[in-house]
């Protein structure tokens, strides 16, 4: 439960920080005729998250049992990878995106109305996407699935509260610091879906089990010793 929680939370504040500066441009640009748009491509973003989510699920029930482990510790190492990534990935540009996000805007306003539900889409479909793939890896290597999803609905919940009272400026967060407790705990998390995604290749015999001999020296043990 408490793994989902922070997925969720970690992810889906993320996601609602973009979407708040997003929206909250747009008014400062005196733009709102363009809100419908964005909220089409965040709306897009969303579905296809869901959508990943849903493809994933069905690739593993349709899969012989082998080709199910197989796709399970492929995708928890995709998972792993991309988690990673994303945590260093926000520590690194987490000061200029918002200016990024607003120059982005603009060049999309320029274009046209669907070149910004283009850009709303990027922009939140990365955290979606990441969500999607380490939710359903992370699935896969509890055994309690009611608890996770549990926890996963309130970090949803939580985030998103969380997104609208800092859009309205009702309740401040130290962001850098937040980002950075999450981002540790992301990484023992992904610790615990990279120790399924061996456990899964072990048991397909493409890596050396627990039996394996780091080192074998039989050949200089004299056989009646």
């Amino acid at each position: 439960m408490l793994s989902t929680f922070i997925i969720a939370l970690r992810e889906g504040l993320e996601a609602s920080l973009i979407v708040g500066i997003l929206v909250a441009y747009i008014y400062k640009s005196q733009r709102t005729g363009y809100l419908k748009p964005l909220w089409c491509g965040v709306a897009g973003a969303v579905a296809s998250s869901f959508a990943l989510g849903a493809i994933l699920s069905y690739t593993s029930l349709t899969l012989t049992p082998k080709g199910e482990q197989l796709f399970a510790g492929t995708t928890s190492l995709l998972a792993v990878g991309v988690v990673t990534w994303m945590v260093f990935w926000m520590k690194r540009t987490a000061r200029s995106l918002r200016s990024e996000l607003a120059g982005k805007v603009d060049q999309a306003i320029l274009t046209g109305p669907l070149a910004l539900a283009g850009a709303a889409f990027f922009a939140v479909i990365r955290e979606g996407l990441e969500t999607s793939l380490f939710v359903y890896s992370n699935f896969n290597s509890v055994s309690d699935t009611t608890s996770s999803t549990v926890g996963l609905v309130l970090g949803f919940a939580t985030s998103i509260t969380l997104g609208y009272l800092i859009y309205k400026s009702s309740v401040k967060i130290d962001l850098a610091k937040f980002f950075t407790y999450t981002g540790v705990a992301l990484i023992i998390v992904a610790a615990g879906v990279l120790s399924y995604a061996v456990h899964e290749f072990q048991e397909l015999g493409y890596l050396p089990g627990p039996d394996a001999f780091v080192w074998d020296v039989t050949s200089f043990i004299a056989k009646d010793s």
